[in-house]
């Protein structure tokens, strides 16, 4: 009941479908996630014998392991005191420290830290996490689903269209393995690129780590920490980690909304062609008013929900990137977004994934359109004409067929009268629209 009050679509309407992304990108995890961060680079001091304790850093591992709902609230009671986010991770910790041996690393908490020491890892680990458990695997079930609509496909001849007019043939096959395609090279780039993080204290230049320990290696020990966790380091920065990355990161994301988008409204227009249909559901209903009606919802939905997504993706990498000065805190509200933009894409590939569960084929319409379509082969003819030596090929097939419709007749009347060897004349004859696919089925075969 509590979701219907609920102001976002995400987290009313959509939760079921989002709700694996708070687990990384929430209040409640940005605590959690903080909370190891501090604690991991506690274990790590103690590692190396920088801080002096009677301890070792198992002694820390129920911290982060044990975290739950009343340690987010514990946290959010410091919050309201201090008006500080990380500050009340600080405090908390200290709570949590004492009456117990480990009250002896009280002094210890946060030291050599800024705020975006533990901000950045926080961040980077919650959107690492959030992409390899759950973005990408999601995105691979829509490319596994596109490509198996590829394979099903893989001979029906289909009329292309470009600007919107009948185009040489293709096959809906070759049509669903250019989407797989698209998705998969750019899932394989945005792996490569790790979350970033900074550990280099307040102005980015190891200041309180020299004067407190002088003896360290301190750039070389702030990325070994930071690469441990699985982030890639940044040793150049002012107080914050300067986003350029989880920019490039959004950015991947945005195109590849973009792609998906592109095959919502491809399926939308193949739809009310009238070359798919979709299964119907019994007691579901199409319009308020008209009972005939199935309409291509899950792909509306999906175009809505990466329009929504590529909105605030912009907002972000338009200002990410732009601190003033060493610092200010413009980048803290829009950080806390992210989740938000995972949420409107998962409910993006998870609708036009019910989408394509729901396509039934219509071979007889398309079938129609092709044999009402002559004048596409039009391209072979002349193609065939200019291997010949034939002048002005393309003219006289131009003059012949553009803008009218051509029958078979028609066609192969045009083609007898032509000065052709004749095994190039019978393979023109024995030409079809349906026929004139190319290599589009050998293209899946190799690709997919």
């Amino acid at each position: 009941m509590e979701t219907l009050r609920n102001i976002s679509p995400i987290d009313g309407r959509y939760r079921e479908n989002v709700k694996k992304i708070s687990a990384y990108f929430s209040e409640y995890a940005l605590m959690k996630y903080r909370t190891f961060v501090e604690v991991e680079w506690l274990k790590f001091l103690l590692d190396k014998g920088i801080i002096n304790a009677s301890l070792n850093s198992e002694d820390l591992s129920g911290i982060t392991n044990d975290f739950d709902d009343k340690d987010a609230l514990k946290i959010k009671e410091f919050e309201a005191k201090t008006n500080h986010d990380v500050k009340a991770v600080e405090y908390y910790l200290r709570d949590r420290f004492k009456g117990s041996e480990l009250e002896q690393l009280d002094p210890y908490i946060h030291i050599l830290l800024t705020s975006d020491d533990t901000n950045s890892t926080a961040y980077g680990l919650m959107l690492k996490d959030a992409l390899d458990k759950v973005y990408y695997p999601e995105l691979a079930k829509l490319i596994e689903k596109i490509e198996d609509k590829a394979r099903l496909y893989r001979d029906h001849a289909m009329l292309s269209h470009t600007h919107g007019q009948p185009a040489t043939p293709t096959t809906v096959g070759k049509e669903f393995a250019i989407y797989a395609h698209r998705l998969k090279d750019l899932k394989r780039s945005m792996i490569t690129i790790i979350p970033r993080a900074k550990f280099s204290g307040t102005v980015g230049n190891y200041n309180a780590h020299k004067i407190a320990y002088p003896k360290y290696d301190w750039p070389l020990l702030c990325r070994n920490f930071i690469e441990s966790l699985g982030l890639e380091y940044n040793p150049l920065t002012t107080q914050i980690e300067p986003h350029d990355h989880l920019c490039l990161q959004l950015s991947y994301i945005k195109i590849i909304n973009n792609i998906i988008r592109d095959l919502d409204g491809d399926m939308w227009s193949y739809i009310s062609r009238s070359y798919f249909r979709e299964k119907i559901k019994e007691g579901e209903t199409g319009s308020s008013i008209m009972p005939h009606k199935v309409n291509p919802i899950n792909y509306e939905n999906s175009i809505a929900n990466t329009q929504i997504a590529n909105g605030l993706i912009d907002t972000l990498v338009d200002n990410l990137s732009v601190s003033r000065m060493q610092r200010d805190l413009s980048d803290s509200s829009k950080m806390r977004n992210i989740g938000v933009i995972l949420s409107h894409c998962l409910v993006s590939i998870q609708q036009t994934i019910k989408g394509l569960d729901k396509l039934v084929i219509d071979d007889d319409t398309i079938k129609k359109d092709l044999d009402a379509n002559w004048n596409v082969i039009a391209e072979a003819i002349q193609t065939v004409m200019r291997k010949n030596g034939i002048a002005d090929a393309y003219e006289q097939l131009r003059d012949l067929s553009r803008g009218k419709e051509m029958s078979k007749e028609d066609i192969q009347r045009f083609i007898a009268d032509l000065p052709l060897p004749l095994d190039d004349k019978q393979r023109l004859i024995d030409l079809t629209p349906e026929k004139y696919t190319g290599l589009a089925s050998l293209i899946i075969d190799q690709n997919n």
